[in-house]
Parts: C-alpha cells; sequence; structure tokens
C-alpha cells in the first residue's frame, strides 16, 4: 500500500495548494474529471467569455438609441463554441500533463472515497496519506421531476458544448446561473422561457436589486413566476413540460432544457464517514477557520465546503491550506467577512455584505441611498435610466455594511466598496478621502455615498 506525504482530492482550486515549498514531498492528486475543475472547464472561465460576446450582440442590436446605425443580424453558434472551448480544453489538458511530468507527483485520473482515517480507495488503489486536502467541488443539482431524467435536459455543465444554437430554449431556475445563461442564449437568437417558482429572480439579493433586475427580464424574456414543473418529456423532437401555475396545469414547449436550480457538495461519494470527516446537514465538509476537518490531517476548501461556492473563495482558501501545511505552528485563518459576489447577466449585479432585508432582521440600525446612474456624467453618456448604486451604512458607526449594484461594470465597480469595507473605512472617509476621476462611472459610487 502506498504512502503518500500528501493526497489531494480535486485539481481545481486544490491543484494550487502545491507549492515549490513541497519539492520534497510525495504529492498525489486523485482526479476523475479535467484539470481545472468547474471554473476552468464548465463554469467562471466559459460561461463569461459566452457573456462577453453576448454583450457584444446585445449592443450591436440597441445602438440606435445611440444615433448608431448598427444591428444584429445572428450568430455562428460552432464558431462561438469552438473559440472559447479551444482555447480552455489546452488549458485543462495541460494541467494534467505539467503535474503528470513532476517527479514528485502521482495523478490518479479517477474517483477517491475514504474507506479509513487517511486512508482511501482511488480507482483500485488503496492509498494512505500523512496530510490530505479535499477539494472535491459541487455539482449541478437536478429537481425530482417526472420523466426528468429520460427526457435530455442540460445543466450548466453541458449545455455550452450544445452543437447547435436552440430555437427555443427553456430554463427552470431564477438562480444566476439560469440569469446569465438564459441571457447568453437570448442575446445570440433563442426564444428563452424562464421558468420560476418563486416571484423574483435572484431571491437573495436586496429587494431594490432583485425587483429592478426581474423588471429587466419581464422585458427580455417570457418568464412564469410561482410556478411548479410537473413533468418533462421528449416529443417528436420536442421538450414539452407540464406546469402549474395557480392551480392551473398547463404546457410550455423548447427545443432544449436548462435546469439551472443550484449545486450540490460533492461528497456524496466520498464516505465521509469512514474518514471521520464530519459534515452539516446539507452535506458541506464542516470545517474551522484553520480549514481544519474533524478528522486528524484533513483540510477541505471550495465548493465541497460552503454553499457560498466561489471561485475567489476557493483560491483564497486554497492559500490558507496551502500556508498552513508546511506551517501548522504558525497557522492563518480564513477571511470571510466581506465576501463579494457577481452576477453577469444582461443586467450586471454585483453584491457585498448585508441587504436591506437582512439589517431589518438582524436589528441593525441603518440608513441606505439609492443612486442611479443617470446622476452622474457617465451615465448621461449611456443613456441609462434603469441601473442603481445602493449602498448601507450602520447609522452609529457610519461604517458601510452593504453594497449593492446593477448596471454595466457592476462588477468593476463594487471593486472599491470591498476594500473599504475591508480597511475598516466610514463612509465619509470613503467618499471624501480620495478621489474619485471626472467624469468616470465611479463617480456614481461616490454620489451615493455622499447621500448617506
Amino acid at each position: 500500500m502506498r504512502h503518500f506525504d500528501l493526497l489531494i482530492i480535486g485539481a481545481g482550486s486544490g491543484n494550487s495548494v502545491i507549492g515549490p515549498e513541497h519539492d520534497d514531498w510525495d504529492i498525489a492528486v486523485a482526479e476523475h474529471g479535467a484539470f481545472g475543475g468547474t471554473c476552468l472547464n464548465v463554469g467562471c472561465i466559459p460561461s463569461k467569455m459566452f457573456v462577453y460576446a453576448a454583450e457584444v450582440a446585445s449592443l450591436a442590436a440597441d445602438s440606435q438609441r445611440l444615433g448608431i446605425n448598427t444591428s444584429f443580424n445572428g450568430v455562428n453558434w460552432l464558431a462561438v463554441r469552438d473559440r472559447i472551448f479551444g482555447r480552455i480544453d489546452p488549458i485543462a489538458a495541460g494541467g494534467l500533463s505539467y503535474r503528470q511530468g513532476m517527479p514528485n507527483v502521482t495523478v490518479y485520473t479517477d474517483t477517491a472515497r475514504f474507506v479509513g482515517p487517511r486512508r482511501v480507495v482511488v480507482g483500485d488503489e488503496t492509498v494512505t496519506a500523512e496530510r490530505i486536502v479535499v477539494a472535491a467541488g459541487a455539482h449541478p443539482a437536478v429537481p425530482e421531476i417526472e420523466g426528468i431524467q429520460d427526457c435530455g435536459y442540460h445543466t450548466s455543465d453541458t449545455i455550452m458544448r450544445l452543437d447547435a444554437l436552440p430555437q427555443r430554449l427553456l430554463v427552470i431556475g431564477g438562480g444566476y446561473i439560469a440569469a446569465e445563461l438564459g441571457s447568453v442564449f437570448g442575446a445570440f437568437g433563442s426564444q428563452v422561457t424562464f421558468i420560476l417558482r418563486g416571484d423574483t429572480f435572484l431571491r437573495p439579493e436586496d429587494d431594490d436589486i432583485r425587483q429592478r433586475f426581474t423588471a429587466a427580464y419581464e422585458q427580455r424574456f417570457d418568464v412564469h413566476f410561482d410556478t411548479r414543473v410537473l413533468q418533462a418529456q421528449r416529443h417528436n423532437g420536442e421538450i414539452v413540460l407540464t406546469v402549474e401555475s395557480d392551480g392551473r396545469r398547463s404546457e410550455l414547449r423548447g427545443d432544449e432544457l436548462l435546469i439551472a436550480t443550484g449545486r450540490q457538495p460533492n461528497t456524496r461519494n466520498l464516505n465521509a464517514a469512514a474518514g471521520e470527516i464530519e459534515l452539516d446537514q446539507a452535506g458541506y465538509i464542516v470545517t474551522n477557520d484553520e480549514l481544519r476537518t474533524s478528522a486528524e490531517g484533513v483540510w477541505a476548501l471550495g465548493d465541497v465546503t460552503n454553499p457560498v461556492q466561489l471561485k475567489h473563495v476557493a483560491n483564497h482558501e486554497a492559500r490558507v491550506v496551502r500556508h498552513n501545511l508546511t506551517n501548522p505552528d504558525n497557522p492563518v485563518h480564513t477571511d470571510h467577512r466581506f465576501i463579494p459576489h457577481a452576477v453577469f447577466g444582461h443586467p450586471q449585479v454585483a453584491s457585498v455584505g448585508l441587504t436591506e432585508r437582512e439589517c431589518q432582521q438582524r436589528s441593525i440600525p441603518y440608513s441606505c441611498h439609492v443612486q442611479p446612474y443617470a446622476a452622474a456624467a457617465y451615465g448621461w453618456a449611456m443613456e441609462d435610466t434603469d441601473s442603481a448604486v445602493k449602498v448601507i451604512a450602520h447609522a452609529e458607526t457610519r461604517k458601510l455594511v452593504g453594497a449593492h449594484i446593477i448596471g454595466p461594470q457592476a462588477s468593476t465597480l463594487i471593486q472599491q466598496l470591498i476594500q473599504g469595507m475591508h480597511f475598516d473605512l466610514t463612509v465619509n472617509q470613503m467618499a471624501r478621502e480620495q478621489y474619485y476621476i471626472h467624469p468616470a462611472l465611479p463617480e456614481v459610487v461616490e454620489q451615493a455615498l455622499l447621500e448617506l
């Protein structure tokens, strides 16, 4: 039975745990999928490459309001798809080849499951390790719907590799994955129908933001709110969904179906209990702020540990684990105080900290302000009448507790507010003790802070 100094399960962010300080360690990496994990292969990177192309298409289709005569004349789907994966697939293959070429790293291209404390079966081989890092990621959740397994549905893992652009796309879900990918296909010319259990898109977002976002999507797409999907089937080449809303049943038809109803941690096949690794009720691995699990010598990071499931969080956690593996007497800790996120829909959304709703639930005294892009000079240039920045401050400390942006460049504009929160600045310091370039778009952030 082979024994390693370190075994890493998962080659997404877990792959970056290995550094020069481990050159004299005997290391194993177990990865049954493509190297690079979700982000590189089926998540952040390809989806945003599609998003950018879709934004260009949307701009071409909506330039008349600026006095420019452009139009959108269709998309060469295969050219877009192959350009994107023609760049991504070699990176994944190169990552595998690179690790296989390292003299101190053994790569197992198979699944791993615990059979005892720090004892793992990988494929047909049983191995042990002094230290183990579990970075097994997550997978799309598929709801229990009659006929769903036989209808030929897609998830975010497969929808981007379609061989043809569907004329009609059905999307079950109203979260960020549904919003982003549905918007891409809509911009490229598909007729997109969304089916949501609730009454708005992006339910966790601040109310002002999710309501504005929902209004924008209602204008662009066929949206069915408060709707349950009872049955799915493929009939004569069509996807047919039987749905129920307000007690009435009807059918929705499309050429392809995207299920985007969340993601679940990849702990089902890990047999974590055999490794003495504690899971929470949702199936996530429980860790402390050093990212140690309940099992001696076992750490965990990324999507397998928490429902946030963001690449920048996983990267931060990989750095923490990397340090703590080689510095057990001087560990560092995770800092998850101000985790931002963005939704690359059309419009974009970005957020950090508490929503107004959460402030009310926690009885936090607060003040808030919503500042429209149209109040800033660059907003005028864009002829933007819908986008806004919302800032929320603690009424007593004057520290920013939440920031929420909807509109162009939201994912970029939010960064200066994240930094202000991280360095414990007051709203007054953020607004008045630095320059904001005029007439750049960040002025709308400055204006929002000044209004507080």
